[in-house]
């Protein structure tokens, strides 16, 4: 029963944390505006496929990125993280 109930709760953070890579990657989108990914990566100090990565969900961020991409974005992490007023 136990290791039942840690096997869920194991995969209930991977699919959290693919909620978040998710939820990143929308906000990332839709606060980039009509920048173009390359003058944004510059601007942060990221390669432009990383940014391309990130806005695909095929990349985790550390918390020096999404700090810089808070920074650079005038906003909290939970903002890019929580798109829940979205859905």
């Amino acid at each position: 029963m136990h290791f039942m109930h840690m096997c869920i709760s194991v995969n209930d953070t991977l699919l959290g944390m693919a909620d978040l890579r998710e939820n990143l990657a929308k906000s990332l989108r839709a606060r980039r505006g009509k920048k173009t990914q390359a003058a944004f990566a510059k601007r942060i100090g990221l390669h432009q496929s990383s940014v391309n990565r990130i806005e695909t969900g095929r990349q985790n961020v550390t918390i020096d990125t999404l700090q810089a991409l808070c920074d650079r974005l005038r906003c909290r992490a939970g903002d890019l993280l929580d798109n829940s007023e979205e859905k």
